[in-house]
């Protein structure tokens, strides 16, 4: 592709144009003497005011190189020019939000409850590794967070489910790669005799929807139960009944979070997950394409993974859908996802064209 072939589709993806229309629109909004009335909305709009300034200082810069120098342009701006077609591949509708993941044992059992804690660990990991700058997969990460808000152990190893709020730019956007089932093969540790052990864990990931004021939720809905943390102890945790589990009733969608201290922290923190996973089932019946949103959800077992960790008889871990492939399985463990990141980003932008 020729440099302005690249801009053309940068402009496109970006919604260059729209963004132009929307600083005009922003420009009247906050000039208006009484915006900081609302500090919340306030904060908004003038943080969207300067993300978008910025993004088209950033491209008209790099358009006004490429029209009035097009034969030394690669060079003055080819490095810029990358950086925004990285970007490019985040301009999903949710892609700068915050994440949610969940991680659930499947098919395997003692094996499968250690694995979906080795995953655990893994995005746990790849959250810390975010501080690396040479670690920056598309864009860079270096003020992600990770919070974990729910943990059910397993009884003999590992864990039934576990959920992770990863706070930062662009956490989504990169993460929702991430959504499928995940296949381990290896030999049991819980297996007197070492045999190979297949084993399955699913990962979904979701977008935190700050606002999302269309979607109500009728407190008749819901059924709420209240119990006793499990896990690590601390203040007031493993001690009262503050674990809370909530339970849309139309949608059957759970939610269940025991680390707050208190149940009204917990009730809190499960409803803000439950209206960001409303937000999104409602999105996807009004667009009718599930995947595009948050990634396919498939069944939790045999032949439906996205990738494969194989530590047994040899060491390779693949990704199905793009085919990306390496022996370095300890290092993937250890949060070292870029290599598939990046090229099921590709993947899914190409998808959408």
């Amino acid at each position: 592709m020729t440099l302005n072939e690249r801009l053309l589709a940068i402009q496109a993806a970006l919604h260059i144009d729209e963004a132009r229309v929307r600083v005009a629109a922003l420009a009247e909004l906050t000039a208006d003497p009484h915006l900081w009335d609302n500090p919340t909305e306030a904060t908004a709009l003038t943080s969207e005011q300067a993300r978008l300034t910025q993004l088209l200082r950033r491209f008209d810069d790099i358009a006004s190189v490429v029209a009035d120098d097009p034969g030394e342009a690669e060079e003055l701006v080819g490095d810029d020019l990358a950086i925004l077609e990285r970007e490019a591949l985040l301009s999903g509708k949710y892609d700068r939000a915050d994440a949610i993941i969940s991680l659930y044992a499947g098919a395997g059992g003692t094996d499968a409850a250690d694995w979906a804690s080795m995953l655990l660990r893994m995005y746990q990991r790849y959250v810390e590794r975010s501080r690396d700058v040479a670690d920056a997969a598309v864009v860079p990460r270096s003020n992600w967070k990770a919070e974990l808000v729910e943990l059910s152990p397993a009884e003999e190893a590992g864990i039934k489910s576990a959920t992770v709020i990863v706070s930062g730019d662009y956490a989504y956007g990169l993460l929702k790669t991430e959504a499928g089932v995940h296949r381990l093969v290896r030999q049991s540790p819980f297996n007197a005799k070492g045999l190979r052990q297949t084993s399955f864990a699913l990962v979904d990931v979701i977008p935190k929807i700050v606002s999302n004021n269309d979607v109500p939720i009728n407190e008749k809905e819901l059924r709420i139960d209240v119990y006793r943390s499990s896990g690590n102890g601390g203040q007031s945790v493993n001690t009262t009944d503050s674990a809370v589990r909530i339970t849309h009733l139309p949608s059957g969608i759970v939610v269940a979070i025991q680390n707050e201290r208190s149940q009204l922290q917990n009730k809190a923190r499960a409803m803000e997950i439950l209206r960001s996973k409303l937000a999104i089932l409602a999105e996807n019946e009004r667009a009718s394409e599930t995947a595009a949103v948050r990634g396919d959800v498939s069944k939790n077992e045999w032949g439906s993974q996205i990738r494969s960790y194989v530590m047994h008889p040899y060491k390779l871990v693949k990704d199905h859908r793009t085919d990306v492939e390496t022996s370095d399985v300890a290092g993937v463990l250890d949060g070292d996802l870029n290599r598939f990141i990046g090229p099921q980003l590709e993947k899914m932008t190409n998808n959408k064209q």
